[in-house]
């Protein structure tokens, strides 16, 4: 299992779309020595033209419905969005703003995404994810 899995490094690309950066420290958490997760290949990028995956933080404000959806455009086929955080899942306590224009399975409802749910998530929950969004990926 753990050679098929290092076929190819994994390059995430990350979108806040209004969250309270609870979840963004806790992505950057894994990123840091304690968890180190470029020794795999995975890998933050700065363009969704070079993302394997889109890593989703918060709800999708009315501002950046358009943006995200132009983000998501601009990835490579096959695309997988990995969902980081109960607001980004379901809207969390923001479910009801009237500034929101929704989670991210209605705005995307075609795009395939996992889910990592929390408020907000350990680092090794973000990890697992990304682990599950790669065994997609590979599988296709």
């Amino acid at each position: 299992m753990i050679s098929k899995s290092f076929k190819k490094a994994l390059w995430i690309y990350h979108v806040n779309s209004g969250s309270c950066n609870g979840c963004d420290i806790e992505i950057v958490a894994a990123l840091t020595p304690r968890y180190d997760v470029e020794r795999f290949g995975i890998k933050l990028v700065g363009s969704p033209r070079h993302a394997d995956v889109m890593v989703f933080t918060g709800p999708i404000t009315s501002d950046m419905e358009d943006k995200v959806k132009r983000v998501y455009e601009q990835m490579p086929d096959p695309k997988v969005i990995l969902v980081v955080g109960s607001c980004g899942i379901t809207g969390g306590v923001f479910h009801e703003s009237y500034h929101l224009a929704g989670p991210i399975n209605k705005i995307l409802p075609d795009a395939i995404c996992v889910y990592v749910p929390g408020c907000p998530p350990r680092p090794e929950a973000i990890i697992h994810g990304v682990t599950k969004a790669w065994e997609f990926l590979e599988g296709v």
